[in-house]
């Protein structure tokens, strides 16, 4: 793969700020975003002299499914399964914005969707985009992880699972070595999860978690750098009154 997913988390990693946030409906609809956008200052200390010198302006809009349709000349070659995996993503929407004169590099991916457990791993779908427009093999992805929320009467679960631990130690390790390189550095790398319930909390399985005064909604933040290295340790369940 010209462009691997784990090099597009270590762009995030380096500079960037991670928001998803989730709303729930009494009747299990709802909407999630996954929001990401270049810290400024962050980004200024790694590209030094090359910071002013940026000209890019791009500002594109698309739904996942206009790629299945654009290309589907590529998207049959797949098989079933790989299709499958594919029309999970056909509703989602990406707003892609980059400009360098207003410095405002932000990525917002959305989704609409009638059950908790119709919702996609948001933070692959311009990665299957790219494979799907460029008939690229899913085979040889190195995805190493998968998010997947879960909604079982009263009680919520985010739930992150490793697919491939010899990718993830392989890529854990490389993680490492670019948070040394990064050490000396100043730098904005959050993750917030911001998720909104129909019900009043009743118990977070995150001590760290804070939950606003009606108790229908928490906010949750921990490092990229925590993501990458352990993506595990971010799971989450939040049990309902």
């Amino acid at each position: 793969m010209k462009h691997t997913f784990f090099l597009l988390l270590l762009l995030l990693f380096a500079s960037c700020e991670l928001t998803e946030t989730l709303h729930i409906n009494a009747d299990n609809s709802g909407t999630i975003e996954f929001d990401s956008h270049r810290n400024e200052n962050s980004y200024m200390q790694i590209a030094r002299e090359e910071y002013s010198k940026e000209t890019v302006f791009r500002d594109t809009t698309y739904i996942f499914q206009e790629y299945i349709n654009k290309y589907n000349a590529n998207f049959i070659k797949y098989t079933l399964k790989e299709q499958e995996l594919f029309n999970r993503f056909e509703n989602v929407k990406v707003h892609i914005r980059k400009s360098a004169f207003d410095k405002e590099f932000r990525t917002t991916i959305t989704q609409a969707f009638q059950k908790v457990e119709d919702i996609a791993d948001l933070s692959k779908t311009e990665n299957y985009a790219d494979d799907i427009k460029y008939n690229y093999a899913l085979t040889a992805e190195e995805h190493y992880y998968n998010i997947r929320y879960v909604l079982n009467g009263k009680r919520f679960n985010r739930i992150v699972t490793i697919t491939d631990e010899s990718i993830f130690q392989r890529e854990k390790e490389k993680s490492k070595k670019y948070e040394e390189r990064l050490a000396n550095f100043n730098l904005v790398q959050t993750y917030t999860l911001k998720y909104h319930f129909p019900g009043k909390i009743k118990f977070v399985s995150k001590n760290n978690a804070i939950i606003c005064d009606d108790k229908k909604m928490l906010e949750l933040q921990f490092l990229i750098s925590e993501f990458l290295q352990d993506p595990v340790s971010t799971n989450l369940e939040v049990v309902l009154e």
